[in-house]
């Protein structure tokens, strides 16, 4: 095994790491929001500078592993994938994060019938099941668990499409909860951002095993 090949295979499983970190991220952001959990919240506040200093620490390796190794071909795609993704994920950190942050700004439970009605339980599912797939299609370079991340994206584009209304008709009964409310669709929106980026980290996957460059093609386009 070569200096390069030793370096390729550490850079993968800190990847890894960074997938495993950012999805407990959300997870623990999920559960801190529905069960008011401000401990948990302030748990996810505090980690979210781990992933912050992990995501630094990522894109060094990768501009030292370009600069010291002068990799080509599947090796050059697979680092400046990984220099894409970091950054996917660490916005993924940043949503959950901001997740956290409305927890502590919300004084009660959210309400059942608004979480129903909006669908963010379901959101959550989705968002987290797609963080599950497209890190096992990094790890096994699957291109087609890759590929069918674009579909699970439009159950979240679908959810947030609808939500405006979903939200506007649960104030219209509940003037007391505006606030919880308008905290409640901004976490539909950003669930729909997780979507986005897990969609981005996808097509980075496809870019690095398969040489194919997925990015603004329409969803038609994409085999």
């Amino acid at each position: 095994m070569t200096h390069l090949d030793i370096e390729l295979k550490q850079l993968k499983a800190d990847m890894i790491e960074m997938f495993q970190m950012v999805s407990l991220q959300i997870t623990k952001a999920k559960d801190a929001l529905i069960t008011l959990d401000k401990d948990l919240a302030l748990e996810v506040m505090e980690k979210e500078r781990r992933v912050n200093s992990f995501e630094l620490k990522l894109d060094r390796d990768c501009e030292n592993i370009i600069a010291l190794f002068n990799p080509v071909a599947v090796d050059l795609r697979f680092v400046l994938a990984c220099l894409k993704i970091n950054n996917n994920l660490e916005r993924n950190g940043d949503i959950a994060d901001g997740i956290a942050r409305f927890v502590l700004k919300i004084k009660t439970e959210p309400d059942k019938q608004l979480l129903e009605s909006t669908r963010l339980l379901e959101m959550f599912t989705v968002a987290l099941e797609m963080m599950k797939d497209v890190s096992v299609a990094f790890e096994t370079e699957d291109t087609k668990l890759s590929r069918s991340i674009f579909k699970m994206d439009t159950i979240l584009d679908e959810i947030n499409l609808n939500a405006s209304n979903a939200v506007a008709e649960f104030i219209k009964d509940n003037n007391d909860r505006i606030n919880q409310s308008l905290y409640i669709l901004s976490t539909i929106r950003k669930m729909e951002r997780i979507g986005d980026q897990c969609k981005n980290i996808a097509e980075e996957i496809i870019f690095y095993v398969e040489a194919k460059v997925l990015k603004h093609l329409p969803p038609r386009q994409i085999k």
